[in-house]
């Protein structure tokens, strides 16, 4: 995984008012990761208000304010999906999930000094280029990813189209190549905002019809 797929989920938390800690700098090779290094990131969101749900299991941006606090996993490898082979015969996707995992990122996140409600549990979420669009390896995928304990699944996709409607092309994002790149992209009519896919009907810019 590379800084730039770590950091594309920053901005996306960020941008949608979260803190982001990011647990490690370095990159795991030649062995296996220890229990602290399972964990990419974690989110904390300061304006959550208790609203009697979890977010939905796909976690579009509208699900967003419905996260308190979660552990966060990235596997961005961006030239395929996640199917069932894949979730059955590749363990270390899932290997987040595990029970000493989990204590680690309890011990990061310094519950104690959140207000303890049992009902208050940190999510679970794997970001993930997507799931098959055909059933039944859709829903299979779901079933296995749920049985697991996964909470909920971000797409990359859904991501980078969130961020793209929040960048301005007349604001220097000095602060972050991810957004800074995105705005000269549109700024030269490289990229649109996601909102034109509801227009099929109009024209896209000359640069972009040749």
């Amino acid at each position: 995984m590379s800084a730039v797929d770590e950091e594309i989920v920053r901005e996306y938390f960020e941008q949608n008012g979260f803190l982001v800690r990011q647990v490690r700098k370095y990159r795991v090779q030649s062995r296996k990761k220890t229990s602290d290094e399972e964990i990419d990131l974690l989110v904390y969101n300061p304006t959550y208000v208790k609203s009697g749900r979890k977010p939905d299991f796909f976690v579009f941006p509208s699900e967003l304010p419905h996260i308190h606090r979660a552990m966060v996993a990235v596997k961005a490898w961006h030239t395929g999906k996640l199917n069932p082979a894949t979730i059955r015969n590749s363990p270390d996707i899932l290997r987040f999930l595990e029970e000493q995992v989990q204590k680690e990122a309890h011990r990061l996140f310094a519950v104690e000094t959140l207000e303890q409600d049992p009902d208050d549990e940190m999510l679970k979420i794997l970001v993930t280029p997507g799931l098959p669009t055909q059933e039944p390896y859709r829903s299979q995928s779901v079933s296995l990813l749920q049985d697991r304990g996964v909470d909920g699944i971000i797409s990359f996709r859904s991501m980078l189209l969130d961020l793209l409607d929040r960048v301005e092309i007349n604001r220097n994002y000095g602060k972050s190549d991810t957004l800074q790149v995105m705005r000269i992209l549109k700024n030269y009519d490289l990229l649109t905002d996601s909102q034109m896919d509801l227009f099929p009907g109009k024209e896209a810019p000359a640069s972009r019809r040749r």
